[in-house]
């Protein structure tokens, strides 16, 4: 059985990385580093899975003890969640009958579910569905719209625009005393019965189908026995709607409909906003689930079968081909090949895996052929990192600040208004006004401004974000985003451009022109860096015939290109104007006996060790140049690092080796880096940053996905992978690094306009509700204020960025 990695149970080469002053044995040195940096040096000390278990715990993720061991992880998407009572509420539908746990996140609109084998995912999705909730396989095709959603607030914006112009024109006048010769009827004929049945029933309209996610709301916090703000929304607009009714029938037409319906709209309208900040979030796993390899071809004794991966055990032979993803982690039992790990541990460059290496699941074959015996557990490495980030993504529960205080605020409002009502009682008050006095409580406290105060300012936020081509893929990041103490950049594809290009060509004419020729029949980054070089400097044939190719010869002539072989992780050789030839490694000149001259030997090894890859070129038997190629830095990396470390500590965190990492370390704007780095190291160390302050990750590869998702902030380039993208809270949509730049200033200016907003709001109630509970308020008066708070924080809201707030109130 392969040996594992102390920190992340990854497979450990031969021999394993170890440190004389750290115990256990690892699979990279990121891992050693890590292990030796961790606050609790013991972690080194457990074992494999009491080190994942100690990370889960750390951040309230950890599983049930009870959970046994065989148990199985679904996932499903369910429409309708929009606030942490949602989740309570739909993990307790789930929990039992052979469900052993469930862990559902309203900002993704997704469920984790932990059952035993066997169970029917159908059944798990009647269990949800009702009350407004729509669940699904997470594998199936997505149905989520905005039809429904909008298709309320149209209806509900009409009939509410009805009802209150009947107010305005009829109920208003009579409420205050204008003569009913000036009206077009008195509200009190028959003509007015039939105008207050009209009200009654768009009042009804609103109340009931537009605010019915209010409701259902408010009726699953009483199930979850969790008060939330859609309780004292509902209350309001329910007490007011019975009120009224009831005062119909009775021949009143002092009503108060207008208040259900004004409190319906400005909550459901606050909802409609925040709902289409998290909607492209919904179906994130259902993307991911396409890129994982579901089947792969097992070695029979009668040829090869395609299987389920479920279906491969210990030792089973799985046949990769050229081109395809390597489907497990296992050991190559037969052939060699180039194998790119980039999409698993951020090495830029591929690896040569020949018998008796290692490889990974999620890795992609890029030459030669391989059989690869499955290791124990048949581990597939991409769901791995699926199944990390998914744990990091969701454990905070996403929580807005307005739900966390409804637990004191909602309990506190409604106390105050029936003590109120009591004391107005008491003291003589007749019952219709004593019950007055405690809706114009309900009314004027309702949470309008306070649930828009958040995710109106998050719409701002993500609207000039976008303007400077920042895309905020998560409303929360702006609400829980404290100041951050360091910028944690991957190196490969963040701080560099994620494309091989030629640094240098040495040594003998000809040598870019014969390396190009040969390099068009491979298939590589470093083949295809050579062969654009060579036709940007016109110095190869473009004619590529099927059989053969045109180059240019050693002597500058031209000549055709024939008996070409690749040699996977070495090289090419063939014949080139009728002259033999080769590029690649040293090795392939020393398994072919030609010589390599000492100095181009020697410049072989450096820029090598400089973390580039090294072309030697030779024809006739002995080396004639050296093409170099490596990973360019963007040209604007030493600039962004300068403006970042000012207020920030800057840290390079990379899968490459140390010598790739030099330019950076040597920058003065770096704090420190970190070399060869795998995801479950890059989380590791992530999550010791945060104990030492607030930490960013910016990143563009799978394999930074997990770090992305714990990072208190993730950044992806939009030239990144998908994995990536879904993992981070932000993605920068141009190609200019300088855009990170953007995310921190339009997050500091969209929390200072949280803190406006939620400050108002505050502010209101404070004033509005005392004045209210001593009688100076009537429930009209007090629908009006509650409307205005929340018109102030739209404004707000919507004002044009300026410098100033970007910058934390120093001009920029």
């Amino acid at each position: 059985m392969t040996d594992r990695c102390t920190l992340c149970d990854l497979p450990t080469p031969d021999p394993p990385v170890t440190g004389p002053d750290v115990d256990g044995a690892f699979c990279c040195q990121g891992c050693l580093v890590v292990a030796r940096t961790l606050d609790d040096a013991a972690a080194a000390d457990l074992a494999p899975e009491e080190v994942d278990t100690a990370i889960d715990d750390a951040d309230g993720a950890g599983g049930d003890e009870r959970t046994p061991s065989d148990a199985v992880e679904s996932y499903l998407a369910v429409d309708g969640m929009h606030c942490a009572t949602c989740e309570a509420f739909v993990e307790s539908r789930l929990r039992g009958g052979g469900v052993y746990d469930a862990d559902a996140s309203y900002a993704s609109g997704l469920v984790k579910v932990t059952h035993e084998p066997g169970a029917d995912t159908d059944d798990l999705v009647e269990r949800i569905d009702g009350l407004g909730y729509r669940a699904r396989n997470v594998d199936d095709e997505r149905e989520r719209d905005s039809s429904d959603q909008v298709g309320r607030l149209l209806v509900g914006g009409f009939f509410g625009m009805m009802t209150m112009l009947w107010y305005v024109l009829f109920l208003y006048p009579t409420y205050l005393g204008v003569d009913a010769s000036l009206l077009l009827f008195d509200v009190s004929s028959p003509a007015g019965a039939y105008l207050v049945a009209n009200v009654w029933v768009m009042a009804t309209i609103v109340l009931v189908y537009t605010g019915f996610p209010i409701l259902r709301g408010a009726y699953v916090s009483l199930r979850a026995a969790s008060p939330n703000m859609d309780l004292l929304v509902a209350t309001a607009a329910t007490t007011a709607y019975v009120y009224s009714t009831l005062l119909a029938l009775t021949g009143a037409n002092e009503l108060y409909f207008d208040i259900t319906v004004v409190v319906v709209l400005a909550v459901s309208i606050g909802g409609y906003y925040e709902e289409r900040l998290r909607e492209a979030a919904a179906g994130s796993l259902a993307d991911l689930s396409e890129r994982r390899v579901s089947e792969a071809r097992v070695r029979t004794a009668t040829g090869t079968e395609t299987v389920s991966l479920d279906g491969i055990g210990e030792g089973d032979e799985v046949v990769v081909r050229a081109g395809e993803t390597v489907p497990v982690d296992g050991v190559v039992s037969e052939g060699s090949g180039a194998v790119d790990e980039s999409l698993v541990t951020g090495e830029s460059r591929p690896v040569r895996r020949e018998v008796g290496d290692s490889v990974l699941g999620g890795s992609r074959l890029r030459e030669g052929g391989l059989v690869v015996a499955a290791d124990a557990e048949a581990t597939r490495t991409l769901d791995r990192l699926v199944e990390l980030q998914w744990s990091l993504r969701t454990r905070s529960g996403a929580q807005r600040l307005a739900d966390r205080l409804a637990g004191v605020f909602v309990p506190l409002v409604f106390a105050l208004a029936v003590v109120a009502a009591g004391a107005h009682l008491a003291l003589g008050a007749t019952p219709t006004n004593a019950l007055l006095t405690g809706l114009t409580v309900l009314v004027v406290s309702c949470p309008c401004a306070l649930g828009l105060a958040t995710p109106m300012a998050v719409a701002g936020g993500v609207r000039e974000a976008l303007s400077r081509g920042v895309v905020v893929r998560s409303g929360e990041l702006f609400e829980r985003a404290d100041e951050t103490e360091t910028v944690a950049f991957d190196k490969t594809g963040t701080l560099t451009t994620g494309r091989m290009a030629v640094h240098a060509v040495e040594g003998d004419d000809g040598t870019l022109a014969v390396a190009a020729a040969l390099e068009r029949f491979a298939d590589h980054p470093v083949a295809d860096a050579i062969v654009a070089r060579a036709e940007r400097d016109g110095r190869a044939n473009r004619a590529e015939p099927p059989s053969e190719q045109q180059a240019a010869t050693p002597d500058g002539g031209r000549g055709t290109v024939t008996d070409v072989e690749t040699h996977p992780g070495r090289g090419v050789s063939g014949t080139v104007g009728g002259r033999e030839a080769l590029v690649g490694s040293a090795d392939l000149f020393a398994a072919r006996g030609w010589g390599v001259p000492e100095e181009l030997g020697r410049r072989a090894t450096e820029t090598r060790e400089a973390g580039a890859v090294p072309a030697l070129v030779g024809w006739d038997g002995d080396a004639r140049g050296l093409v170099v190629a490596g990973d360019e830095p963007r040209p604007e990396w030493e600039a962004v690092v300068d403006a970042l470390s000012r207020d920030h500590r800057v840290v390079v965190v990379t899968g490459d080796g140390e010598a790739a990492t030099a330019p950076f370390a040597a920058h003065d704007g770096v704090s420190e880096v970190f070399a060869d780095t795998r995801p479950e190291a890059k989380v590791a160390l992530v999550e010791r940053l945060r104990d030492e302050g607030g930490v960013v990750f910016v990143g563009d590869g799978s394999n930074d996905a997990p770090a992305l998702a714990a990072a208190d902030l993730g950044i992806a380039l939009e030239s990144g992978t998908p994995l990536a993208v879904d993992a981070a809270d932000a993605v920068v949509t141009t190609d200019d690094l300088r855009t990170v730049e953007t995310v921190f200033d339009v997050t500091r200016a969209t929390r200072r306009r949280i803190r406006e907003n939620l400050g108002w709001a505050f502010l209101y109630n404070v004033v509005a509700v005392p004045l209210a509970a001593v009688g100076l308020l009537n429930p009209l008066f007090a629908a009006v204020a509650m409307a205005t708070s929340s018109l102030v924080v739209v404004v707000n809201s919507r004002r044009a960025y300026d410098s100033t707030e970007e910058t934390g109130g120093e001009p920029a």
